[in-house]
């Protein structure tokens, strides 16, 4: 069993949470017509989209707006997209970020309560945050609860600078590459290489566990405890990293299971 280099964080890192997604507070606000807004949010806008209309509805006024608030921005800036419970396809997310794109904006983010949406935006490469999980690092005040919403599968790779925001367990299939970033309420599974930053636990629920079939993390974090990971072995094997009173422990997954049952684990 290894152990990580890891340190208890009293108090929640500001430049964390801000690299790995928090959403500022907003400066403006620009209200639409038909509930959509737009709102500035240093150097981002917040895209909001109303969930009374159809697609088909909502389309062509959403372009009309686009036109007319164009003179607010003189440079490509990055939109985070909050869809709601909204059911959106990929070929309506990739609709919309040409729609942006021909007026200086980038879609770069997802906000959705729909399972469907956040499959398909992290499939098409956006960042996703799915459920209400900010503040990430709040710690649940009422014990350690486990999360109760369902877990978000996918079959990607998560590119550099992609963020999946998830209120429950998150399962990748596939690698996440340095500079990608999952923050999970529940536990982490990435079935692929880990060599971005893995939040499990990020309600503070100290029992969730991060596992993959190479740790090379750059930073793990479960609940409010952080740690760097320690090189990969070589050749790889599957671990799992945990809690402990001694901060993230790692441990190779065959021994880990020996020695934890899963109802046993911290």
């Amino acid at each position: 069993m290894s152990e990580a280099e890891s340190t208890s964080v009293e108090e929640p890192g500001s430049e964390s949470t801000a690299g790995i997604g928090a959403i500022p507070e907003l400066e403006q606000s620009t209200p639409l017509v038909s509930g959509l807004t737009l709102e500035h949010c240093e150097g981002r806008y917040r895209l909001t989209l109303p969930s009374d209309l159809d697609w088909i509805d909502l389309w062509p006024q959403l372009q009309l707006y686009l036109v007319g608030q164009e003179h607010l921005w003189s440079e490509p800036l990055p939109v985070e997209c909050a869809c709601g419970q909204r059911l959106l396809d990929q070929s309506q997310l990739q609709q919309l970020a040409e729609a942006l794109s021909e007026h200086q904006l980038r879609l770069d983010k997802i906000i959705t309560g729909r399972r469907q949406t956040a499959i398909a935006a992290a499939t098409l490469g956006y960042s996703v945050q799915q459920g209400e999980l900010p503040p990430l690092l709040a710690k649940e005040i009422d014990g350690n609860p486990e999360p109760t919403a369902n877990p978000l599968y996918l079959k990607t790779t998560l590119r550099s600078g992609i963020e999946i925001h998830h209120d429950a367990s998150v399962i990748i299939v596939g690698d996440v590459n340095a500079g990608a970033s999952i923050i999970a309420a529940g536990d982490i599974i990435v079935w692929g290489r880990l060599r971005g930053v893995a939040h499990a636990g990020a309600k503070g629920h100290l029992g969730a566990r991060i596992m993959t079939l190479e740790m090379a993390a750059t930073q793990l974090r479960i609940a409010d405890l952080l740690a760097r990971t320690p090189a990969p072995p070589r050749p790889p094997y599957p671990e799992v990293a945990y809690a402990t009173d001694q901060g993230i422990q790692i441990a190779p997954a065959y021994t880990w299971g020996r020695v934890f049952a899963v109802s046993a684990a911290p």
